[in-house]
C-alpha cells in the first residue's frame, strides 16, 4: 500500500498558485468553535417582502399609468412623461445623472422613503441611457462604455429589486426582433445586447402590457402573464391567468403580496 506524506508535498518548493491550490485542500475544517450565521427562512414568506416585476410594451401603451394602481407608490422618473398620472397627485424624484439615482436609492432607506409601499422605476430602459452617458464620458472606448453599463445595470436593478418590504415595479420600452423563421419577437429592450437579453432574469413577474383591438374595433388594454412564442412574458409564482386586466394592486393581491 502506499503512503503518502502531506509534509513532503507543503514543504517542496512550488508557485504561488500551486501554493494556494495545495493550502485549500489541506486547510482543516472549521468545527463548533466557529459560529455559523446561519438565517434560516421560509419560502411563503417570499411575497410578504413585496412583489417584483418587469412590465414592458409599446410606446403610448400605459405603462406610466399603471403605476396609479400600485400600493402607495413613489415614482422615480427618467422619462419625464407624467402627464398621464398628473391627477393622481404621486410623489416622484426626477431620475437625471447618476448622482440622482444614487441619492434616491439611499434615501430610500431614511424613515421618510420607508413609508412607500412600492417602488416604481419609469423606466428602466431610460435609466440604462442615464447610466450609459455617465460612463461615456468617462471611458475613452464606446464598447468599455457598454460593458460598464452592463454591470452598473446589473448592481442597479439587483438593489432595487431586493428592497425590503416593498413592491417594485419597472417598466421597459418594448424591443421588436425577428428570428430565423421570420417571426416577429417581442422583448423588454434596454441599451446593448447583452443587457436586453439578461433583464427578464432578475425577475419572477415579467409581463407584456398588450394594446389590442377586439371584434368591435375598440382599443383594450390587458396584462399578458404567459409566453405565447412571440411575446416574451413569465409568472413564475403560479397564480396569474394568462392574462389580467391592468392593474397592478389586484395582481400583487393575487400574488399574495401584502397591500
Amino acid at each position: 500500500m502506499w503512503v503518502f506524506d502531506i509534509s513532503l508535498l507543503l514543504n517542496a518548493t512550488r508557485s504561488p498558485k500551486l501554493q494556494v491550490l495545495i493550502e485549500r485542500m489541506v486547510r482543516p475544517i472549521k468545527t463548533k468553535e466557529a459560529a455559523l450565521a446561519i438565517s434560516v427562512k421560509t419560502t411563503g414568506s417570499l411575497s410578504a417582502n413585496g412583489v417584483k416585476m418587469l412590465v414592458y410594451g409599446q410606446a403610448g401603451a400605459g405603462k406610466t399609468s399603471l403605476i396609479r394602481t400600485l400600493p402607495d407608490p413613489i415614482v422615480l422618473s427618467a422619462e419625464g412623461g407624467l402627464l398621464s398620472i398628473q391627477d393622481a397627485d404621486l410623489p416622484f424624484i426626477e431620475i437625471s445623472s447618476m448622482e440622482d439615482l444614487k441619492e434616491a436609492f439611499e434615501w430610500m432607506s431614511t424613515p421618510e422613503g420607508m413609508q412607500f409601499k412600492s417602488v416604481a422605476l419609469d423606466s428602466i430602459s431610460e435609466i440604462a441611457e442615464v447610466v450609459l452617458n455617465h460612463e461615456k464620458k468617462i471611458a475613452k472606448d464606446p464598447r468599455q462604455a457598454y460593458g460598464a453599463m452592463q454591470e452598473q445595470m446589473a448592481d442597479i436593478i439587483r438593489a432595487f429589486r431586493d428592497l425590503p418590504g416593498r413592491h417594485v415595479y419597472m417598466s421597459a420600452k418594448l424591443e421588436k426582433s425577428t428570428d430565423e423563421m421570420g417571426r416577429i419577437l417581442y422583448a423588454p429592450s434596454m441599451p446593448g445586447n447583452k443587457t436586453g437579453q439578461s433583464l427578464p432574469y432578475f425577475f419572477d413577474e415579467v409581463l407584456a402590457l398588450r394594446v389590442e383591438k377586439d371584434a368591435d374595433g375598440n382599443t383594450q388594454r390587458a396584462i399578458m402573464c404567459d409566453s405565447d412564442g412571440l411575446w416574451l412574458a413569465k409568472d413564475r409564482s403560479g397564480k396569474l391567468g394568462a392574462w389580467e386586466a391592468p392593474d397592478l394592486g389586484e395582481i400583487i393581491a393575487k400574488i399574495g403580496g401584502a397591500a
